[in-house]
């Protein structure tokens, strides 16, 4: 038997369900008469459904006024809401009917900021933001997070003394009508006092030219989180606290109390890697991120690969700013394999590195002594080769799988005779990358790089291999072989016997632009083209593979596994190619 249930008998029922047998049936509902968020806010208010007879009172009894409340916090102020329930069903059923009615709209709409905020730039772009506006429908959620967004913006820019003279919404429910008044009171804007802090690991100077938040400056929180970033970033510290101290606050200043804790002097970290290009990988890298008080720092790493086994030391030493301005002393020993040579590399350097406005400036010198050998081939040679770089990379959301990015360097160098070098050349460099997401699912991946190398006829053969461009391998031209790519030059070997060897070219050109499209939330499917050639200047001939790949995405970078054909080929045949890692 079906009963409306009128409000006097919910009040009984309170008292007569208790004693119903304690396994009493459960609870099903029907909502009619709502869509869209009115249906879903009240649903929310509503809550889960009971489990017991207990719980089943008290949702019985307090679901009118749970559904005329999640209309009220939407605007609507005139609904009817009727409950039919039937305790015959198995479980029982409890029918909720509504009619919402007109909504309350916004009539008169008074949102003002007085006092020294009135002035400040971020809270007249936040006024300009505000979304109350006179003839829209009340919506107190959005009234309180607007309110919520300016008490938050007072305390990050120092309003420490901030209130709101007159924070009220009235409404009219007869005439459908809401008023609402929000009064910001701000004070004064409170400045950045002294930066205090007790350590001897670092002359002050150091410290000093980290702290943004400057004594006397306005204060402001996300100059207190930049400095913060700015001592972790260092790698002197494990751990670094910085925050306001209000307790001690006068005359409108704020002191800020600094605790810094030193990282540990020394730090080994192992890895391991596989690509087609280089084969299987493993490393150790040795750190100690703190030499003595004035900041300096070394980073020495071995690394072993069947291709290119490798050392390399650096020796750093910050001078106007510890993260922004570091000179570095080098060494590094190198094999490696491009095309059909064999190359070893002996580097010292020194190179001064400086990050301005989002770009990294880089000049200095340095010296190379590179032999290389194949059949009918066997030299050595030295460089010194002064140059600068510049550089800019820009990412948005994972910096290992970002939804968007824009990376650009160029790097230009050269060595004279008279001044060291072997040969006289001048050589530049360029790579760009670019990752954009076009829609859910849907991302646009491209690379291109460019080289030229130039130096007189008669020197040509005397340019080292690495100095020399290359193509080919799962970062460049996939379909191809890691740096098989590059002009080709006919000798003899032993037998007296004519050999054609890959031996790079001076110039390089390549581009890449590969679709993906994400099949669930860690898996994407590929599909490329990648073209370009590294050859002697006049003498281009473009190589292009096309291929397709499966990447798995995993915190330390995608895993990506790509099949690629080289069709310019003549008896092409497909090349797999395994990586892991950013695509650049």
């Amino acid at each position: 038997m079906k009963a409306r249930i009128p409000q006097a008998l919910l009040a009984l029922l309170v008292l007569v369900l208790p004693a119903w047998n304690a396994q009493a049936q459960t609870l099903e509902l029907e909502l009619t008469g709502l869509s869209g968020e009115l249906r879903d806010n009240a649903r929310a208010w509503l809550g889960d459904l009971p489990d017991s007879a207990q719980s089943r009172t008290n949702y019985i009894f307090s679901a009118r006024e749970n559904v005329t409340k999640s209309l009220q916090a939407l605007g609507y102020y005139n609904a009817t809401v009727s409950l039919d329930l039937d305790r015959s069903a198995n479980p029982w059923r409890l029918h909720i009917e509504v009619d919402p009615g007109e909504p309350a709209r916004l009539r008169i709409v008074e949102v003002k900021v007085n006092g020294a905020a009135a002035e400040d730039g971020a809270f007249v772009g936040l006024l300009a933001e505000q979304t109350l506006q006179p003839g829209d429908v009340l919506n107190h959620e959005t009234y309180g997070q607007f309110k919520s967004r300016m008490s938050s913006l007072g305390l990050r820019r120092g309003y420490f003394d901030a209130r709101f003279a007159r924070s009220e919404v009235q409404v009219e429910p007869l005439g459908n009508t809401a008023d609402v008044y929000l009064h910001y009171e701000s004070g004064p804007r409170y400045r950045f006092g002294a930066t205090r802090y007790d350590q001897d690991l670092l002359r002050d100077s150091l410290i000093l030219a980290l702290i943004e938040a400057e004594e006397g400056a306005p204060y402001d929180q996300a100059l207190l989180q930049r400095t913060q970033a700015n001592l972790q970033r260092t790698g002197y510290f494990s751990t670094v606290i910085l925050r306001p101290d209000r307790d001690a606050m006068t005359e409108e200043e704020i002191p800020l109390d600094l605790a810094l804790y030193p990282a540990r002097r020394h730090s080994v970290d192992l890895g391991i890697g596989f690509s087609t290009d280089t084969e299987e990988r493993l490393s150790v890298t040795w750190r100690t991120p703190r030499l003595n008080s004035r900041g300096h720092s070394q980073e020495t790493r071995l690394m072993y690969s069947p291709v290119n086994p490798s050392g390399r030391f650096a020796y750093f030493i910050p001078l106007s700013h510890p993260n922004d301005d570091v000179l570095q002393f080098g060494a590094r020993l190198e094999d490696n394999e491009f095309g059909d040579l064999d190359s070893n590399q002996e580097e010292f350097y020194v190179r001064r590195e400086i990050n301005s406005d989002d770009w990294v400036y880089a000049y200095g010198v340095r010296h190379l002594t590179e032999s290389w050998e194949a059949e009918g081939i066997d030299r050595e040679r030295d460089y010194m080769l002064p140059g600068f770089s510049l550089s800019q990379r820009k990412r948005a959301g994972d910096p290992l799988n970002p939804r968007s990015a824009f990376s650009q360097w160029y790097r230009i160098e050269g060595g004279a005779e008279d001044a060291g070098s072997d040969i006289d050349l001048v050589r530049l460099a360029a790579n760009f990358g670019y990752v954009g997401s076009l829609a859910d699912r849907h991302r646009v991946v491209m690379r291109s790089e460019v080289g030229m190398a130039f130096l007189s006829d008669g020197d040509r053969p005397e340019l080292a291999p690495s100095l020399n461009f290359f193509a080919g391998g799962s970062q460049s031209i996939r379909g191809y072989s890691y740096q098989s790519i590059g002009n080709e030059i006919t000798v003899q070997d032993e037998l007296g016997e004519d050999v054609t060897l890959i031996v790079g070219g001076d110039r390089l050109f390549t581009v890449s632009a590969e679709y993906q499209y994400q099949v669930r939330e860690q898996w994407r499917a590929a599909l490329f083209v990648d073209a370009g050639d590294a050859f002697d200047e006049g003498e281009f001939d473009a190589n292009v593979g096309v291929g397709f790949g499966v990447h798995y995405i995993t915190p330390v970078g995608a895993v990506r596994l790509d099949l690629a054909n080289p069709v310019t080929e003549d008896d092409p045949s497909w090349r797999v190619h395994f990586s892991i890692g950013a695509e650049f």
